[in-house]
This record gives C-alpha cells, structure tokens and sequence, in this order.
C-alpha cells in the first residue's frame, strides 16, 4: 500500500547494544544481512522491519515508506521542493532510495521488487 511504513533503520554506534535494548524491549530476533555487515534486521510482519545499523551514523531513525513506482515517487519528491539520490536495488527484494523533505527531513522510499538486480537501477 502506497505511504505504507515497510521500514525503518536504527543507526547505533554500538549495534550489539542496540540489539540488546530494542530485543529486551520487544524481543526482536535480529539477523545480520548480509553476512559480515553492520546490518541487523528484524522482521515485524510479512510486509514491514527494522534494522539497527552501524553502516551510517545519524541522530534519529530513518523511515521507510512503500511506494508503487520508485521513479514516478522521486519525480514528485522533487517536484515538491525536496532531494532524492539514485535509487539502490536489494536483489530479489526490491529499490530503495534516501530522500529528504523539503524541510530537510531525512526519510526513505521502497519499492518492492523480486526482479531487483545486484546492480543500479537503469536511468
């Protein structure tokens, strides 16, 4: 569903005590993925998640929001006094993109897409 929250990413700069703290509280399960990474997430249902990240330091969470059609959504972010930056495939998942408002607020977009290639979106 467009506007839908699917997401939403915890920058820790101690993920193992993040981890501890958001598991204590609602005793989520994380997995770090991929492999090796400083990105652990946890399933909320079939359709949302969080992820405690020590990938990108920022000082509040970031928000994910579901769109249909990434490129027609950053158009209109632009369109409507705000930035996007180039949309980035999670492969057999889908698109996301880090987006602010037109106050500077820092949110996400996510289009989900089980043909997501390994690589950048075609311009």
């Amino acid at each position: 569903m467009a506007g839908a929250i699917v997401h939403v990413e915890i920058p820790a700069s101690d993920t193992e005590r993040s981890r501890a703290f958001w598991s204590g509280l609602f005793g989520w399960r994380f997995e770090t993925y991929p492999p090796g990474s400083e990105y652990h997430m946890t399933q909320l249902d079939e359709r949302s998640g969080v992820a405690v990240t020590g990938m990108e330091q920022r000082s509040s969470a970031r928000v994910y929001f579901d769109v249909d059609d990434i490129r027609a959504a950053i158009a209109r972010v632009v369109e409507l006094g705000g930035e996007a930056d180039e949309p980035m495939p999670v492969p057999s998942m889908g698109w996301f993109v880090h987006c602010r408002d037109a106050e500077g607020v820092d949110f996400g977009l996510w289009q989900t897409d089980p043909e997501a290639p390994a690589t950048e979106m075609p311009a």
